[in-house]
């Protein structure tokens, strides 16, 4: 061997010690941090937003002081308010009227001014009232107008005002005292002295209008874990009706089958061997009913969504925007989550999607369950969204938002975190096509969407709002229901109204209802309804007059009044109903969009139930209304505690008044049975039980408008599908060859509780 091919080998054994040297030092380095590259797409609002934007936390303080400057009336703090007291319910934004809105909007007119609505209880006067102002101009208020009667057509009566935290605190009070008038049969039942039992109410409460008694269940309690499914059979009706707190009563007493006049009774049934006591046992906390603690220690982390470029979207105040979307967002203390002046390539889609109420309606052969029909909103959907697990509620990279509200409080409170944006990829094709034939391509774009979330925390169950916008143009609103099933105390026939789930626990049936407001502007204001449907028509052969064939057509309908746009529950509804402007698309189809429901809702109530025009919305699977600024809501917060005599009852919207080039409102129920079982134990899962409506465009565009994603994908058999250059996908591996940056794990979620 010479000494040329001695150090060419030596040479490229130099060459080869070194690359390994570099693979070895690179191989455990840690990738490097993702670049955020801001979105393509500029906001051009300019602040206008504003003009829907929930109140700030310093507005609320000046709404208060003003009110308390300038009623002439003494107003206690709500949170300490005994129900003869004057107090400060509520406050929240007063959206001004839709033609300001639009003038200023879209016509260059001035800034409506800010107002709030002030809900106050009016309990030390002579004729107790629930009383609304609007108060205005904000941030300094100047002047308040009373508008019950306008809104109402009369004064609120005061037993209708929702149940105060206070007011539960005293009912509460009040049951200790009684149960301690039975310690022998607590001791025997339950293993307890009633101070450690859980106490549920239900509603509404009581008969008739002016009725004010609640029926309480009473539960084992254990720190950690959902009472809900630990009935211990006893339950107990309080009459609270009167402004006197010491004029409260107890009024019957509900145990195992058998009612009694009074806990003293109860003990007297109980001593004289009267009474056939079933033995709950205290839960142990570790084998608990529905502990939701892990059993097995962590495993590795699933998959993680992240953004290698940083977000897509952009947030400037109470606006998103996201390739070629933006929408406004809020959130009502009562109802819920509200979204404003949706927009897609500049175009307004909608004016204002709205929760409007969710209804949980239960049954049960104990009289708190049976007699349960709860409507959330007077409770407080919106209020109730708490602080949003990162990484579990929502994507752990998602923009988290933090929401304001006064309720039952002179001071402002804060829901950190209670409200999350995100793109979330689906994992599925929007569209796709594998061409075999002719030529040989490849085309597709995934199915990524915004997604606007919230979730709702009332009592037992959790509520999953979601609002999705997809890059074809369609709006999607979807919720999903989790949580605690409620329960009652397995007794007799208890299984005729639900499944046995514990030694003592019957999962109750129920339904649920959630009802929306969409207020549509396709292409302007103006819109008529137009419904599509099939039908066969047996035709002869044209090629061959000696058979026939049962051609398939399209029927069309212009749907001219109210009337005709009311679907009543469980019967036919055309499967393509639309929105429709008078102006028509390339190929001359009126511009549209499509209302497409996906839901499974049993009937709310008998129509003769004397509760049923309270919750008459619950009728209907679709109404469509001419929109008037007199009816901004389909149900009211005051209907729950007298349904017999509805503040707000929205049969009365439907007065078949011409619904042809009109300014429409689409007013959609969903919902679905829930019968419980066991494996609704720890919780109820998502899986199943999400219903929710589509709104999406029917000849509004020329073509699909995601052909202009800048995420599609297309390659033929001719190309590298490997490079770069040519296929979108291929870049894929250096652009996420990054580490996103997560923020610490924190949670606040328990400081306002």
């Amino acid at each position: 061997m010479n000494v040329k091919t001695v150090l060419i080998l030596l040479i490229l054994a130099l060459a080869t010690i070194f690359a390994l040297v570099c693979v070895l030092l690179t191989r455990g380095r840690a990738p490097s941090t993702c670049q955020h590259q801001p979105p393509a797409q500029e906001d051009t609002d300019d602040g206008r937003s504003l003009v829907f934007a929930d109140l700030t936390p310093e507005e609320m303080v000046q709404v208060v002081r003003y009110l308390q400057g300038n009623l002439g009336v003494q107003l206690v703090d709500a949170s300490r308010a005994k129900p003869s007291d004057n107090c400060i319910a509520s406050v929240d934004v007063q959206v001004p009227a839709k033609a300001e809105v639009l003038r200023f909007l879209d016509g260059g007119g001035a800034r409506p001014p800010r107002e709030a609505l002030a809900v106050l209880y009016f309990g030390n006067q002579p004729d107790p009232n629930v009383t609304e102002y609007v108060v205005g101009p904000l941030p300094t208020p100047a002047y308040h107008r009373d508008v019950t009667v306008q809104k109402y057509g009369g004064k609120v009566p005061y037993h209708r005002r929702p149940v105060t935290g206070k007011e539960y605190v005293d009912i509460n009070a009040l049951i200790q005292r009684e149960l301690r008038k039975a310690p022998r049969f607590l001791a025997m039942c339950c293993e307890s002295d009633g101070t450690d039992l859980a106490i549920l109410t239900t509603a509404p409460r009581g008969f008739k209008s002016g009725d004010r008694m609640t029926w309480f269940v009473l539960f084992h309690s254990v720190t950690g874990t959902g009472y809900y499914l630990s009935p211990v059979g006893l339950e107990v009706l309080v009459e609270h009706g009167d402004l006197h707190v010491s004029r409260w009563w107890l009024r019957q007493v509900f145990y195992n089958g058998q009612y009694f006049a009074s806990m003293g009774d109860l003990e007297d049934a109980f001593a004289a061997n009267l009474l056939k006591v079933v033995r709950a046992e205290k839960p142990r906390a570790e084998a608990v009913l529905g502990s939701m603690r892990p059993r097995h220690p962590p495993g590795p982390p699933g998959p993680l969504q992240y953004e290698p470029q940083g977000p897509r979207y952009s947030i400037r105040d109470n606006r998103v925007t996201f390739q070629g979307w933006s929408i406004t967002f809020g959130m009502n203390p009562n109802s819920g989550p509200r979204l404003f002046d949706i927009r897609y390539r500049g175009e307004r889609i909608v004016y204002e999607l709205s929760l409007q109420e969710a209804l949980a309606l239960y049954g049960s052969n104990c009289p708190g369950g049976m007699s349960t029909r709860y409507l959330d909103g007077s409770f407080g959907i919106g209020r109730f969204a708490y602080e949003l697990v990162r990484g579990l509620d929502c994507p752990y990279t998602a923009t988290y938002v933090d929401r304001h509200y006064l309720v039952e409080s002179e001071t402002p409170k804060t829901n950190q975190n209670s409200l999350c944006i995100f793109e979330h990829d689906t994992a599925l094709p929007l569209r796709r096509h594998f061409s075999d034939s002719q030529s040989f391509y490849y085309g597709g774009l995934r199915k990524n969407t915004l997604v606007i979330r919230t979730v709702s925390t009332l009592i037992n169950y959790d509520y999953i709002w979601d609002f999705m916008f997809h890059s074809s143009g369609a709006v999607e609103v979807r919720v999903h229901a989790t949580g605690y099933i409620s329960s009652s105390f397995l007794h007799g026939q208890g299984t005729d109204y639900g499944n046995r789930v514990g030694p003592h626990t019957l999962g109750t049936m129920h339904l649920h209802h959630v009802h929306y407001k969409v207020d549509l502007d396709v292409d302007g204001q103006l819109n008529s309804l137009e419904t599509q449907d099939m039908g066969y028509e047996l035709v002869k052969d044209p090629w061959s007059m000696q058979n026939t064939i049962e051609r398939l057509y399209l029927r069309r309908e212009r749907l001219e009044r109210e009337d005709e746009a009311a679907f009543l529950l469980n019967t036919p509804m055309p499967r393509y109903l639309s929105f429709a402007s008078s102006k028509p698309n390339k190929w001359g189809h009126p511009r549209s969009y499509r209302i497409q429901i996906a839901s499974f809702a049993g009937e709310h109530l008998p129509a003769s139930s004397p509760m049923e025009r309270s919750i008459s919305w619950g009728r209907y699977q679709l109404a469509v209304t001419r929109r008037k600024e007199e009816e901004p809501t389909s149900t009211s917060i005051y209907n729950q505690n007298d349904p017999w005599t509805p503040t707000i009852a929205f049969a009365d919207f439907i007065d078949n008044e011409t619904i042809t080039n009109e300014d429409l409102v689409a007013w959609i129920s969903v919902g679905f049975l829930h019968v419980p079982h066991a494996e609704d134990v720890p919780n109820t899962v998502t899986v199943g039980n999400g219903v929710g409506f589509f709104l999406r465009p029917y000849n509004y565009f020329d073509e699909d408008p995601s052909v202009d994603s800048p995420d599609s994908v297309y390659f033929s058999s001719e190309q590298d599908t490997g490079a770069c250059g040519s296929n979108a996908l291929a870049c894929l591996p250096p652009a996420a060859a990054c580490a996103p940056h997560l923020p610490p794990f924190r949670y606040g979620g328990f400081l306002n509780l």
